[in-house]
Formats: C-alpha cells, structure tokens, sequence
C-alpha cells in the first residue's frame, strides 16, 4: 500500500547559481587533488559539540525535547559559519520515536493503524533529480515490502528553507519520511534487526545503481534523526515537528558539528544512529583494516542468513565517526547491550591499574581478543536498545559534565547547556578518562562508572573464560624447540 502523502512545503529553487556553482568547483577541485594525492576525504576531521538528555525513570516528555533544543543554542559558538552568514557545518538531534505524532498522521490519510510501534525512515533524497528520486523511493519500498512489511506512505518532511545559507540550500535534499507496519514481530529488537539488514540491503543497491546522492539517517521503530547543514539554534526552526506539543521523548542526543576544512555535506551532520562523537579517532585506519579482516569471518548469531548482505561493516566514503558508528551498530545487532559494546570498542587503561576489579579485568581481557581498541581523543554519547551512555576514550581529553536535576540526566561538553535551578540539582560532575554513565530507559534508574562495568563484566563468566585463553606465539616457540 503505497501512498506519497506530501505536506505543502517551501520547496523554491536554489536562491542563485552562485552556490550551485561553488558546489561544482568545489567537487572538481577535490576530485583533482584526490587523484594526485593531495587530499583525501577520510582525512577530514572536525570538533564539535555533543550532549545528551535522559529521562532517568525512562518515560517520555516534552521536556526532554525542549531542553535538548535550548541546549543547541547554548552549542551555536561551536560550529563554523560560512561567509554567506547562515550555513552551518551540521547539528541535528537523535529522539525517540513520538508514535502518536506519527500515527496521528497516518489516521489522517484514512489509513488502519496497528497497536504496534510504527517504524520510521528518516531520508535525504536528491532534490532536483526527480528520476533518480524516484529510482531511489522504488529501491526502499521494494527492500522493505520484500522484507514482508507494509508501507503507510512517504511522508515529505515539513521544512522551512528560508532559514538556511545559499550553500546549504544548494545541497540540501529532498527530505522524506516512509512510515512503516509491523506485520512480523511481537518485539520491537526483532523488528529493529529486520529493519538494520533492510537499510544495509537498500544501501548496497544505491550504491550499486550509483545513487549515492540518497541517504538514509534513520530507520527504525525506536528512535528518529532530525539533522542537516544548519547551525545548531536553527534546528527546530527548520523543522517544525519538533516543536510540536506531541513531539515527546525519553532521552535526545544531540551534536553541532565543526570542521571548517570539509565540504558541507548534510549525511556527515551528527547524529548517527548509534553515537553522536565529539573528537577523533587517530587509530582509524588502522582499526578500518581490521574491520575489513574480521569481515570474512562474520558470523552474526540471528543475522546468519543476512550476514553478506550487512556487508561492507564500513560504509564507504563515512568520516571516522561514521566507521565507529557502523561498528557499534554492528556489536549492537549480535545481542550485547550498549554498555557492553561501549567496554568492547573503547575500553579504560586496564592493564596496569590496581583499582580496577580482576572481574573487569577479564572482561577488558577476553574480549580484546576480539576487538582492537578504538583511540580518541573522543567523548560519546550514544543510544541503542533500552539505554544510553555517555562515555570519555582512556585519554580523556574531550569534556563532559553531567548534572542530575528534575529526574533527568543532562550531560554535555559545555556546563550550563540547561538552565536549573540551583537549589534543585541533585549531582554534579564530570567523566575522567575510560569512565561511563548509563540510563537504563526500560527499567529507569542510572548506573555510575563502576556500577555499569560491573554489571557488564558480570554478564559471562570471564574469568573462567580469559584462563582458556591460549597463547599462540608461545605454542609457536615451544613447537619449534621440540624440533
């Protein structure tokens, strides 16, 4: 069931050629110095400012919504102004997925509506090439019809375009949601692995039809991602969605990039679907190589018969947050809760540290086996499943602070990003290098840095599983002195 639903929209033309045109030059001037050497896009890295609000007993609230939007204000002097004095290097925000916002739509259009969580993809489609638009919309629906599900419609995104800079503008998308049934699954993970294999099924496909001019932010029945080439103050103005009153949430991420050295590109804004990233990761090539190596071995519990089809891990052409973003997404799928994979892809200092418990110990251990360390500097915060997490890299150079006040968690690289009332904040204070918070959103309730590692280190039997550990190298020398 097919139904483009469109909302009237302020859709006109790019304001004049002339930043039509300083996109051209700009592509053939990197494709010319890419070609001898001179520039790389992977290159690229940015600073920016990160945050993120949680609801400590886990139920949604405009409040969440609202303070996470007066907390992008408070990010504007973070991120890079072009000369034209509107664009933006990327800010957008990460939420829950307000289902009554959305089913009150689909009712609208006349239209049965489940009991079951809806799914949303959130996607950036190319704005004035309408068969390529078109091809684009075809690959999705096809992807998630063959996957066994209903399509409710496409719904165009309401945006107001008068707010953003010529650049922008001259790349901005078209920006299209396609609401999607449940007609498969009682729980909403199994729905949310269906539709992971979907997305990366209908991202090999553009890529093999070369519509690389499509991208999708979102897809899911859990959360939604709202971000584009604007400064981080004019989000909510650029989509009023989000300040309607039954746009609720129990926790919101949100980033303002700054990178003035990249080319404005509306995929790279932050969030991503797992972590919005502040920072750098200075072992990614080396990390990416060995993404690639353990690709021909993937095996994902659940996802066998998908295993090639979430294949390549990386996405080609992502910035190192976006590779450390496809990795979390992955260890996500195999089942492991967030912490976990947060311990897993950026463990503390382990080795040398006395303080540390031989319980998580083992767990570091054991499943270095398995994973190379990600390296910052880097500060995170991310979303998956029933939690969110904030966390610093063992070295600990990117800030973040975190206040405990009116039952939610605020956390940011800048103090002050919301506004309380002295008297009502319960806690303050900050992450040192390795440490951790989470939010349980399903149960409600907070876990500190050593009440989440133990939680995580207790979940297997590692110790018992690092003493079976065996060391090849000393296997090697030992068969080589019996020669």
């Amino acid at each position: 069931m097919h139904h483009h639903q469109h909302t009237p929209i302020q859709n006109k033309p790019a304001k004049n050629t002339h930043a039509q045109n300083w996109v051209e030059n700009w592509q053939k001037n990197a494709s010319y110095l890419n070609n001898y050497g001179l520039y790389r896009h992977e290159d690229e890295h940015s600073s920016c400012g990160v945050g993120m609000i949680a609801a400590i007993d886990g139920k949604p609230t405009r409040d969440v919504v609202l303070r996470s939007l007066e907390a992008l204000c408070v990010l504007w002097h973070r991120g890079a102004l072009d000369a034209d004095g509107k664009t933006g290097d990327g800010a957008g925000i990460h939420v829950q997925i307000p289902q009554a916002f959305f089913k009150d739509h689909i009712t609208k259009s006349n239209l049965n509506i489940s009991k079951k969580n809806i799914a949303i993809g959130m996607v950036f489609l190319p704005r004035t090439d309408m068969a390529d638009q078109e091809k684009a919309r075809t690959i999705i629906e096809h992807e998630i019809i063959a996957a066994g599900y209903n399509i409710y419609g496409w719904r165009q995104v309401p945006v107001d375009n008068s707010i953003i800079g010529e650049k922008a503008e001259a790349t901005r998308p078209e920006i299209e949601q396609v609401l999607i049934e449940n007609t498969m699954h009682d729980k909403d993970s199994d729905f949310e692995t269906d539709l992971y294999i979907t997305r990366r099924r209908i991202e090999n496909q553009l890529r093999a039809e070369s519509l690389l001019n499509t991208y999708i932010c979102s897809l899911s029945c859990r959360s939604v991602i709202y971000k584009g080439l604007f400064q981080a103050e004019q989000l909510a103005a650029f989509y009023p969605d989000l300040n309607d009153e039954r746009f609720i949430s129990n926790f919101a991420i949100y980033h303002q990039r700054y990178s003035t050295n990249t080319f404005p590109a509306w995929a790279l804004a932050q969030p991503f679907r797992v972590l919005a990233h502040n920072g750098e990761i200075n072992t990614i090539s080396g990390n990416s190589n060995w993404m690639r190596c353990h690709e021909a071995l993937l095996d994902v519990p659940g996802l066998s018969d998908a295993v090639d089809d979430i294949k390549p891990v990386l996405q080609p052409s992502g910035s190192d947050s976006a590779s450390l973003d496809n990795t979390y997404e992955l260890l996500l799928r195999t089942g492991r809760i967030l912490p976990e994979v947060q311990g897993i892809m950026i463990p503390q200092a382990w080795e040398d540290d006395h303080n540390i418990s031989d319980n998580i110990k083992a767990f570091y251990h054991y499943n270095s086996t398995l994973m190379e360390p990600w390296d910052g500097p880097a500060s995170i915060c991310a979303y998956g499943g029933n939690w969110v997490i904030s966390a610093l890299d063992r070295n600990g150079l990117r800030p973040l602070r975190y206040t405990i006040c009116d039952g939610l968690l605020v956390i940011g690289s800048e103090t002050g990003m919301v506004h309380f009332r002295e008297t009502n904040i319960e806690q303050k204070g900050k992450l040192g290098p390795g440490e951790m918070i989470a939010v349980n959103l399903k149960d409600g309730g907070i876990l500190f840095d050593q009440e989440v590692k133990n939680l995580i280190a207790n979940m297997h039997p590692y110790k018992d599983w690092v003493n079976n550990i065996i060391n090849e190298e000393k296997l090697h020398f030992n068969y080589i002195e019996e020669i």
